[in-house]
């Protein structure tokens, strides 16, 4: 069933005082790969839902979020000077600490009461895994979750920013919850990009006939999300145990070397920020000690080019295409569903619910508020792939 334009809108505004923007600022976001913060480059601009924000590092290694223009005249902060204990504006030299406090008005009379009204908003910020995460909404903050394939010692990471995405973040997570695409928008389009060797055991696992799907609501401890289940048939049956699509905005993805984690940060209503942290665990179980700082980052270009077609060469730049060609902000009320987008029709209905919670005054599901159930949390996902990867490469080594 299609979705009016209200419901629409409901679900897809992230602005601050709207309904939507109001769920999705009870989450951790990622804002940027840590490495982008440097003594060399302290600062940096954000738009994290519809709230244009700078972030720093101060000389004592602390991190401030603070709104990007300077309460006294709203120049930029971003073309401020970064000091031992602050932030301080270019312009007439108001100094911000980390915490959003105004700590200095140059020129302005001792004891004046404007420091006091000159204080800003500041977002706490955390790290882990090389990234740098951002709580936008009401305090007393939750526990920043960590995931397996964030805290795991027995493998290496690294990070992948694709590049920003014109178009909604609810697009982009409708995805995941679609078991079926990867048939011909991945499979088949690999085969026809002459890639069918590049990306073999892709080709292979992902080009087998689906027999069918289903689709589970799970509500466990430390999260809420949908595991889709796929039921491969040919020369290579399986029945998937699935993988989980978090709520509100990740994806854990099991690729063939790595476990992917994908996070989703709206930007506003029509841009899409995301990073992917992937996980390669280690064949033995052995511990690998990677510090922050050595995490590798690689950026990945746009693939949409200046003749107006698209780079469909990679997963990503596949699904890129599919996110955006429907425009910043999809007309749901126009869409025709099938039985093949009960996962989507799923996801919706669980948004709405936790849009709703909020409204009323509640904490939506996937909060973690007790550090005892945030150790490490875990996921059970399909290993077919990762499987059919290493039979290959063997087969192709041997």
């Amino acid at each position: 069933m299609a979705l009016s334009e209200g419901l629409n809108a409901l679900l897809t505004q992230v602005g601050k005082g709207t309904p939507g923007g109001d769920l999705l600022r009870r989450y951790w976001m990622p804002i940027c790969p840590a490495a982008e913060i440097t003594r060399e480059h302290p600062k940096k601009r954000l738009r994290i839902l519809g709230e244009d924000l700078i972030l720093f590092r101060d000389g004592r290694g602390q991190y401030g979020l603070l709104p990007e223009r300077c309460p006294h005249r709203h120049v930029s902060l971003y073309f401020g000077f970064v000091e031992e204990d602050g932030l301080r504006c270019a312009y007439h030299g108001w100094k911000f600490a980390a915490n959003g406090e105004c700590i200095e008005q140059p020129f302005e009379p001792t004891g004046s009461k404007l420091k006091g009204l000159a204080c800003r908003t500041s977002y706490p910020v955390q790290q882990l895994a090389g990234v740098l995460f951002a709580y936008l909404g009401p305090l007393p903050a939750p526990e920043l979750p960590r995931w397996e394939t964030l805290v795991r010692r027995d493998g290496i990471r690294k990070i992948d920013v694709l590049a920003i995405h014109h178009c909604n973040w609810v697009q982009v997570q409708e995805n995941s919850h679609d078991p079926v695409h990867t048939f011909y928008l991945h499979g088949r389009m690999l085969i026809e990009q002459g890639l069918a060797e590049q990306f073999k055991a892709e080709v292979a696992y992902y080009g087998r006939p689906i027999e069918d799907y289903s689709f589970k609501l799970c509500r466990e401890q430390g999260w809420t999300g949908i595991r889709k289940v796929r039921v491969y048939s040919g020369d290579r049956p399986e029945h998937e145990a699935g993988h989980p699509a978090i709520f509100p905005n990740i994806l854990i993805v099991p690729t063939p070397g790595a476990i992917s984690t994908q996070f989703r940060t709206p930007i506003d209503d029509e841009h899409t920020y995301q990073i992917r942290v992937a996980f390669a665990p280690t064949l033995d179980g052995s511990l690998i000690d990677q510090p922050d700082d050595q995490i590798p980052v690689a950026y990945h270009p746009h693939p949409l080019r200046p003749d107006g077609e698209y780079d469909l060469t990679k997963f990503q730049y596949q699904d890129l295409m599919a996110w955006e060609t429907p425009g910043a902000i999809f007309d749901r009320s126009k869409e025709l569903l099938g039985a093949s987008d009960a996962g989507i029709t799923m996801f919706r209905k669980l948004l709405r619910e936790q849009i709703e919670l909020v409204v009323a005054g509640k904490e939506p599901d996937g909060v973690i508020r007790d550090p005892s159930i945030n150790e490490m949390i875990t996921f059970t996902m399909s290993q077919g792939q990762a499987d059919m990867g290493r039979e290959l490469q063997a087969a192709m080594d041997a």
